[in-house]
């Protein structure tokens, strides 16, 4: 049993989609939702410095025109669900077919705009927590007034608040705790800072008709399957101010069977979770095309 899943914001590099760029008809697909959307894809995903792609109102809409570039070079594939993190859900949206792929990057590129809005409101950011234990780290970071953003599971919370409660967490560690990372993001996500970005994306969502998802959609809420488009657009505008719940949605994936999980371009934290979480599930990360193959060897066997 196969799970396609599509990373979040801060798995974007540089350069990353300039091999991408080099099969048939990626370099039209890309210039026809740049054109929708008013942002050069391909500048950025080519050119581009690291703090141009750290923009939220860019990064994000760059992370799903990769998704479903590197996600169509596969060619059909027998899905058994999907999944994405943060914003890698509507990505995860249009592989699941609630949302046509001009659809999930128009409303993604809002998403993006909205965040960007909120972040500037005040100095925030976030940091992954490696290592410790859910129920010591958690109200730990209560405690000093941050959130817990991301519950990777593997381990793994990222934390997420002003950058002087970022700053006090790394002078006061949880115990157990390895390191504390600081993230490529520019704000606070997922939680109360970005709230003044939820009324954006109510307004972005109600212009929308999704369809209900043709596989099965594991939503970062709680880890659960989502059975309506509805419901799947209402997490997606939600989500925004609330924490992700990997950790419930790799537990879904045991429940379910999951044998094999890809993870889309730019590939490589979904997986890295995914080995340390979900002992025996083969993983692939779709980094370059030169994983192509290899993908597609994988879900043969998996697939269906």
């Amino acid at each position: 049993m196969l799970v396609l899943v599509a990373p979040g914001q801060g798995a974007q590099t540089p350069g990353f989609l300039t091999p991408w760029l080099e099969l048939p008809g990626a370099a039209d697909r890309l210039g026809t939702w740049s054109d929708a959307i008013g942002l050069d894809l391909a500048h950025y995903g080519t050119q581009a410095d690291a703090d141009a792609i750290r923009d939220t109102a860019v990064a994000q809409p760059l992370l799903v025109a990769a998704g479903l570039l590197s996600a169509s070079a596969l060619g059909e594939v027998a899905l058994s669900a999907v999944a994405g993190h943060s914003v890698g859900e509507i990505t995860a949206a249009a592989f699941a077919g609630v949302l046509d792929d001009t659809a999930a990057l128009e409303l993604v590129r809002k998403r993006g705009l909205a965040m960007a809005e909120a972040a500037a409101i005040t100095e925030t950011g976030m940091s992954a927590l490696l290592g410790g234990d859910p129920e010591t780290t958690i109200p730990h970071l209560e405690k000093l007034g941050l959130t817990p953003a991301n519950v990777n599971g593997a381990g793994q919370i990222v934390a997420a608040g002003t950058m002087e409660e970022l700053a006090a967490l790394e002078a006061d560690k949880p115990e157990g705790v390895r390191r504390v990372v600081a993230l490529k993001v520019a704000g606070a996500f997922h939680t109360h800072h970005m709230a003044p970005a939820v009324a954006s994306l109510e307004q972005a969502a109600a212009e929308l008709a999704p369809a209900d998802p043709k596989i099965t959609y594991v939503s970062n809420k709680d880890g659960q399957a989502v059975a309506t488009g509805a419901e799947v657009l209402s997490r997606l505008v939600g989500q925004v101010a609330n924490p992700v719940r990997w950790d419930l949605c790799m537990e879904t994936f045991k429940e379910l069977g999951v044998t094999a999980l890809v993870e889309v371009c730019p590939g490589g934290t979904l997986t890295g979770l995914a080995k340390r979480a979900l002992p025996g599930v083969k993983t692939l990360a779709l980094k370059t095309p030169d994983d192509l193959d290899a993908a597609r060897e994988l879900i043969a066997e998996h697939a269906g």
